[in-house]
This record gives C-alpha cells, sequence and structure tokens, in this order.
C-alpha cells in the first residue's frame, strides 16, 4: 500500500502541468471549448434550430442563442426524459442529475452525459488531488479508503433506459473499477434510498475500516459524525479514523457547522478542502488548504460567460467571456457543457480574485435564498408555501423574512421566520405545520433535510402585528419603494436587526 501511495501520488502531482497549461493560456482554452462545443452538437436538433454551422466566433454564438434558464430549456429536456435522444447532444443520455431549484417544479432534472462524467466530474476528482499532493507531498491518502457520503437514483419512470437521481449517485455507480475498490460503503449501503437506514449501515460499515478521505455535504456528514461516535462509543473521530486526512466538502458552507467539526477533531490536523460543483458541472477547486477562494477549472468543457453586476435587472443582458472579467466585480455565471445546456444562467455570482490564475469566491446567488443546509430554498418556494399555509389556516400575512439556525449544542438546525400576520392567529403551531409541510411539497431537498429532523427542525416563527416591518424601515430611514424586506437570507446579519427590533 505504501508503493501504490508514492505511485498514485506521483501521477497525481504531474497533473499540473496540463493544468498550468490552462492557467497560462485562459483564453485560448475557453475558445477551443467553444469551438468543440459547437462542432460536437452541429447536428442535434437543438444545433440545427439555432444555425450552429453559422458560428464562428463569440459573438456569433451570443446572436444565435438566448440566454437561457431551466424553465426555457425544460420542453427539452422533458422530451430527453421520455426517452428522445439527439436533442442538446448528440450522444446518449440515460443519466438525470435530479435537485430543486426550479420555479416550475418540486425539482429540477439536469443531463448528465458521458462526456460530462469522464471529461468534467472525474476529471475534476483528479485535479482535486493533484492540488493536495502538491501541498502535501508526505500524504498518506492512498493507503486506505475513500468514504463518500452519497446519495440514491432509481429507474426513470418514463423511459426504462434511463435513470435519475442524486448526482452523487450517479458519479460512485459510473466510477472506474479500480476506483471502486478503494472507496467505501459498499454499493448496497450507498444506493439505500432511506436515509436514517443508510447512515446507520454506513457507520457499521466503516468505523473498522481504514478510512483516509471523506466527501460529503456538511450538513449531512455531521450526522453521519455523530452516528459514527453512537456506534463505536469514541469520544471522537480521531480516535475511530486515526489516518483521516482529507474531507472534501461542496454545496454549502462549512463555517456553520465549525463548533462540531472542532469537537470532532479537536487536533484540527484534518485538511478542509472546499469545492464548486452543481448538477450542471464541476467548476472550481480550492487550490490549497490555507485559501478561501477557488480555482476557475477552464478545460473541463464548460464554456463560461458572466453577466456584470450592472447588467443583472436588465430584459436582454450583456455577457462578456473569460478575456474581458475584472478583479473585485460580481458576474453571475453562464454556463455552456458537455451535456447539452446553452447559455445557461446557473443563478449564482461570484468575485474573482485574480485574473492570472483566475480565482474567484462566490458571493451568492441571483435571486435571494437559504441553502446553509443543501436545502435550496428560493423565494418562490417560500412564497408559495406562505400563500398556502395563509390560506389552509384562514390568515393573511402581510411581510416575512427568514434566515437559518445554525447547529449547536448537537441540535440540528432550523429556518426561523418572522411573519407578520394581519390578525396574528391565536394557533401558530398550526400555522407553522402548515408552512413545514407546504414547504415540503415544493421543494424536494428541503423535504430530504426535514427527514426525521436530522439536518432541519420545524420553523421557528416569530409572529408580529402589521405594520412592524414599516416601523422598522422608518427606524432605518429606508421608507420608500426601493426599499423592501428581503424574504430570505443566507445569513443571520438582516434577520437579527429586525429581531433586535422586534423584541425590543
Amino acid at each position: 500500500m505504501s508503493l501504490l501511495n508514492t505511485f498514485i501520488a506521483y501521477v497525481m502531482k504531474n497533473r499540473q502541468k496540463r493544468i498550468r497549461k490552462f492557467i497560462d493560456e485562459p483564453i485560448e482554452t475557453q475558445e477551443k471549448t467553444l469551438h468543440y462545443l459547437i462542432k460536437t452538437a452541429l447536428n442535434t436538433e437543438f444545433g440545427k434550430q439555432h444555425r450552429f454551422e453559422k458560428i464562428k466566433t463569440y459573438d456569433d454564438f451570443k446572436e444565435q442563442i438566448p440566454l437561457q434558464n431551466y424553465e426555457d430549456f425544460f420542453p427539452w429536456i422533458e422530451r430527453n426524459l421520455k426517452g428522445k435522444q439527439n436533442l442538446l447532444w448528440p450522444t446518449e443520455i440515460n443519466w438525470f442529475a435530479k435537485s430543486s431549484g426550479t420555479t416550475n417544479d418540486k425539482s429540477k432534472y439536469i443531463p448528465v452525459s458521458r462526456e460530462a462524467l469522464f471529461n468534467c466530474h472525474y476529471k475534476a476528482g483528479k485535479d482535486i488531488l493533484s492540488f493536495y499532493c502538491l501541498e502535501f507531498p508526505n500524504t498518506k491518502i492512498f493507503t486506505g479508503r475513500s468514504l463518500t457520503l452519497g446519495g440514491s437514483h432509481e429507474l426513470n419512470p418514463l423511459d426504462k433506459n434511463s435513470y435519475i437521481g442524486d448526482l452523487s449517485a450517479i458519479l460512485i455507480d459510473n466510477l472506474p473499477y479500480w476506483v471502486r475498490r478503494m472507496r467505501s460503503p459498499s454499493r448496497a449501503v450507498t444506493f439505500s434510498g432511506k436515509w436514517e437506514e443508510k447512515i446507520d449501515k454506513m457507520a457499521e460499515e466503516t468505523i473498522h475500516q481504514n478510512i483516509t478521505s471523506i466527501s460529503g455535504v456538511p450538513s449531512w456528514t455531521m450526522v453521519f459524525f455523530n452516528k459514527v461516535l453512537e456506534k463505536s462509543g469514541k469520544k471522537n473521530i480521531e480516535e475511530v479514523w486515526p489516518n483521516l486526512e482529507m474531507y472534501i466538502h461542496g454545496g454549502i458552507k462549512l463555517q456553520p457547522f465549525q463548533e462540531q467539526m472542532n469537537a470532532f477533531f479537536p487536533s484540527k490536523k484534518l485538511k478542509c478542502i472546499e469545492i464548486y460543483n452543481a448538477s450542471e458541472g464541476f467548476f472550481g477547486i480550492q487550490p490549497k488548504n490555507s485559501v478561501n477562494d477557488f480555482m476557475l477549472m477552464l478545460d473541463y468543457n464548460i464554456f463560461y460567460e458572466f453577466i456584470p453586476y450592472e447588467e443583472f435587472d436588465k430584459k436582454e443582458p450583456k455577457t462578456i467571456a473569460i478575456a474581458e472579467v475584472e478583479n473585485n466585480k460580481t458576474y453571475a455565471v453562464v454556463i455552456s457543457t458537455n451535456s447539452g445546456l446553452w447559455r445557461y444562467q446557473l443563478g449564482d455570482t461570484i468575485k474573482f480574485t485574480s485574473t492570472k490564475p483566475h480565482r474567484f469566491v462566490i458571493e451568492g446567488r441571483t435571486k435571494q435564498f437559504i441553502n446553509v443546509f443543501g436545502e435550496e430554498l428560493m423565494v418562490s418556494n417560500a412564497d408559495k408555501a406562505i400563500e398556502i399555509a395563509a390560506q389552509k389556516c384562514d390568515i393573511n400575512i402581510t411581510e416575512y423574512t427568514a434566515a437559518p439556525v445554525f447547529f449547536k449544542d448537537n441540535k440540528s438546525g432550523a429556518h426561523e421566520w418572522i411573519i407578520e400576520f394581519e390578525n396574528i392567529p391565536a394557533d401558530i403551531t398550526k400555522f407553522s405545520i402548515c408552512l413545514d409541510n407546504a414547504l415540503k411539497s415544493l421543494n424536494s431537498d428541503y423535504e430530504t433535510k426535514r427527514y426525521q429532523n436530522m439536518i432541519l427542525r420545524e420553523p421557528q416563527i416569530i409572529a408580529v402585528k402589521k405594520g412592524t416591518f414599516y416601523e422598522w424601515l422608518k427606524s432605518k430611514n429606508k421608507l420608500g419603494g426601493q426599499n423592501k424586506i428581503p424574504r430570505l437570507n443566507n445569513d443571520r446579519i438582516w434577520f437579527e436587526e429586525v429581531k433586535a427590533f422586534v423584541e425590543k
């Protein structure tokens, strides 16, 4: 195992030569990517409809294809789900990554091609290890197993030749044989759809193994670590897996769980590597454990465009390519991918910290949201849930705002709401239950995180009388049409101000 570790670490470090190439030639790399995508999809139905044969330059590309969002793509994806091929991408699509975040359905379904698996996601996996081995040349990470907290997948009910599921499950199911031999838990446990049972079996199966790395969304990882301690009887995770040295996480920030992480790893030797990926593709890697920004990975067959902040609210916003981006400016991300998403507005906003190499931090979303625990709660979900709950309880609601309650003292998280009622209802508990159920029905990720109160507890409601938000805005000298109460907040800064005012 020691020889194998040395060999794999050497191979991974050598990948830096390829990474250096796109760092030195970002514009050329992205131009090459655009030409590859257009040429490959030339004879797809989408390619013919948008006259891909006419596209020779980036300006041609923008002229032939309008900016798109998921709702624009849904008619194409719906046909793809029903088995129709060669629509957005020429190779067969047999996998669809399921996630929430759309306004037209409880879940959205993102096509995942074979090219996306191998030339984007798996390529990124190797690059994560390349950065890690370069920073920590004495690593022993390949002497043990890699533990992945993956989701599940199922047969597509509309087409028995394809599957729908969490991206993590899709990636695990398609891993090369040699990689599968080095990972845990077993496939039977990995693809179990019952989270409570899966976490239990996963802990039971792995507590006696030599786990050297782990990857997963922070919220579920905290639940899993608690189960491991319960099963093992140990005081902390270091006692269970003394050789665990790396934790790869993404999707949501680790910061709200830092107190628990410090208890799990008292020596603080664990290296936490953040990644930036989504069902739509893999975009960024934290190149060093010591930095807080991401490297934009430019050679994963994803063509990037950026909408400057001042263009966000325009009907036809201007987009720019990688050559024109500047440091310390906020941009919305637009992608074209090797799964057939064309000029797709991702919904994320980033700010570049460097343009050689291209490094950035995630600013947030183009719309308000809460995504501390991976619930991806959008304003559209919250608005609709409030409406449903109000109708069921026969009450009127005039304003609301919500923010996360972070993990603390082994308690799971929650959403705290300040809701302004026309007349405060006598039974707030009934309203809370109605709101919770409505959110579950509208958002599959929220529903998953609410399972058995493992990640999210029930909503916490602060009921206030009509006019409260008006008075708060007045106290801040912010009366006027341009000053609105943010519906959702991913931190508690704004929310705490309002809460302090209400309590006062």
